[in-house]
């Protein structure tokens, strides 16, 4: 249940992102728990992103980081020190091969939400 709230949260961060334009250079977790006692990650990264499995594996690193500290009343996440669009991406990731695979998946779904409505193709991890 977590990792699918997880990636409804990264995607939808990354649509937003992509709609205007922007990538983020950091990716932002914040959680609240039920005794509202609040905590937040950030991590800077490489290169900036817009792309929602990259934000989504990043902001599950840093609730890996957090470790067993729920339950949550409220899970966020986000990117911050935003740049252009054109600035994002550009490099791939050695110790990932596959990252190169999944982004030309994330742009092809992309082409396919833009084109047949959002609804159109979910990811099974979103399902969860």
């Amino acid at each position: 249940i977590l990792d699918g709230h997880i990636w409804r949260l990264a995607e939808q961060v990354s649509d937003r992102a992509k709609a205007r334009g922007l990538a983020g250079r950091v990716v932002n977790l914040k959680l609240k728990r039920s005794d509202f006692a609040q905590i937040s990650k950030r991590i800077s990264l490489h290169d900036p992103t817009q792309f929602a499995d990259r934000i989504y594996r990043t902001a599950r690193d840093l609730f890996d980081q957090v470790g067993d500290q729920g339950p949550y009343r409220l899970i966020g996440v986000g990117i911050s020190d935003l740049v252009s669009e054109d600035q994002a991406d550009i490099s791939g990731d050695l110790l990932d091969p596959d990252a190169v695979r999944r982004a030309k998946a994330e742009r092809a779904t992309d082409k396919i939400r833009k084109k047949f409505g959002s609804d159109a193709i979910v990811k099974g991890r979103s399902l969860r």
